[in-house]
């Protein structure tokens, strides 16, 4: 009996990912344990193993697939004593429903049970009959929830194009072709009138059903009246991240607390721990300013406990240990590797373990559990010359501490006016968990270990 290989969760939050390439070939032997493929999800690159042995009998999803939902199959095992007649007689279905797994659902679907999403596919006619609908089905069009989505954008009749999908089924494809003009239109019987639309939500069946359709259409400036411009396709990261972004802006009431904090003393510890540090070797490190930010934010999260918490649909779930996320950029978005439990750690510890963080994160390759679960975030950035910003929330938790340049200011002292480093922060705090007397307290206590950093070395 044949095995499917399906496209694996490699993280709690994954849905779909991109199989970047095939390290097996269709023939190939597999023994379990065999790295066998590449995919790409939002944050990093990762190997996939086999956990059965066989030949690698067909590819269903080729390299560079984007887009390819998790549990999906992904391509067909043959058990010892099978051969490739196996695949004659049962191969195209697998295949059919691998492509047709591999389109994006809609968000509305993306909880729908695989049983249901097994039905849909088990509706789709056979090859050699015409793609009609079922008497009294929903489903009345042959088209991807993608596919359909995009027409109902578009204000495309669903119903006028000719599916090049399996069983002809409307893809992604089709409907990118027509809105470029080079799609296929279904040619109606000449005995019988043009297919009915399938529903006013989808096909502009009536002028009365166009003007929805029409409105939900984004509105566009015609090409002409633009400069010239270059489309870069989304990358899976960035996908995530506008996904992740808006619905932290949606959902989480964000209030902001700005405090400006003095940092010549900061700067001067620094200075002295790195001329005393050692240079070279496994044990070599030299502290940056945003080391001594993220241990003074952790330390201050213990010290205002109400703080270090995050809204859930049932409860406030206050945490009792500070995981810190650091915000890195990458060419295409950020990650935010964690350094889990800070404030147990040395400023040196926490100076290796970003560093260490950050070159991998760059090179895609975090671990899940490396930049997942955090309960606070510092974003930080002093170093393009920013003076201050205010940062969106990280999903799933409750605050994120923007940091500023620090930059010399007027102050006054002693009623006299003086010149101090100063370094303006703020944070951006979720309303739902957090009030607003205890974002100002998590800020006070978080200036005080700033301005007096040998507090931090105790």
């Amino acid at each position: 009996m044949t095995i499917e290989i399906t496209m694996p969760a490699l993280s709690p939050t994954m849905s779909e990912g991109t199989l970047a390439r095939w390290l097996k070939k269709e023939g190939d032997a597999i023994s379990a344990g065999d790295v066998i493929a590449e995919i790409e999800t939002d944050k990093a690159t990762m190997e996939v193993e086999a956990v059965d042995e066989g030949t690698l009998g067909k590819i269903l999803v080729p390299d560079g697939t984007e887009g390819v939902v998790v549990n999906a199959p992904i391509a067909i095992l043959l058990e010892e004593g099978e051969d490739e007649s196996v695949l004659k007689d049962g191969g195209g279905s697998a295949g059919g429903g691998a492509a047709a797994k591999a389109e994006k659902p809609e968000p509305a679907a993306e909880k729908q049970a695989p049983q249901e999403s097994k039905k849909a596919e088990a509706a789709a006619p056979a090859p050699e009959e015409k793609p009609a609908p079922p008497s009294g089905s929903d489903e009345r069009l042959v088209a991807s929830p993608l596919a359909k989505r995009m027409a109902q954008q578009a204000g495309i009749d669903l119903s006028k194009i000719a599916g090049s999908g399996p069983h002809g089924r409307v893809v992604k494809a089709d409907i990118e072709a027509m809105i470029r003009g080079e799609g296929k239109a279904q040619a109606a019987p000449a005995d019988q009138p043009a297919p009915e639309p399938a529903r006013q939500d989808v096909a502009a069946a009536t002028p009365a059903a166009a003007a929805p359709a029409s409105a939900a259409k984004s509105p566009t400036v015609p090409d002409e009246l633009l400069p010239p411009y270059e489309e870069i396709p989304h990358s899976g990261m960035r996908k995530v991240i506008a996904k992740r972004m808006a619905e932290s802006k949606q959902t989480a009431p964000h209030f902001y607390v700005t405090m400006d904090c003095e940092i010549d003393a900061l700067l001067e510890t620094r200075k002295e721990l790195n001329d005393r540090a050692p240079k070279d070797g496994p044990d070599a490190y030299r502290i940056s300013v945003n080391d001594f930010v993220v241990r003074a934010a952790a330390l201050a999260l213990l010290q205002v406990l109400a703080a270090n918490a995050t809204w859930t649909e049932t409860a406030t779930r206050r945490f009792s240990r500070a995981d810190v996320s650091v915000a890195v950029a990458l060419d295409d978005g950020l990650v935010t590797p964690v350094i889990r439990d800070a404030s147990g750690k040395g400023l040196a510890a926490i100076s290796r373990e970003t560093k260490d963080l950050a070159e991998r994160a760059r090179a895609g390759k975090l671990a899940p559990e490396e930049y997942q679960g955090g309960t606070f975030t510092v974003s930080n950035l002093g170093m393009f010359g920013v003076r201050e910003f205010s940062a969106v929330i990280n999903p799933g938790q409750g605050a994120i501490l923007a940091v500023g340049a620090g930059e010399q200011r007027p102050v006054v002292k002693n009623s006299a006016l003086a010149i101090a480093t100063v370094m303006s922060c703020t944070l951006s705090v979720d309303h739902r968990s957090i009030d607003g007397a205890v974002g100002a307290q998590l800020m006070q206590a978080f200036k005080r270990l700033i301005e007096d950093p040998l507090t931090m070395l105790l």
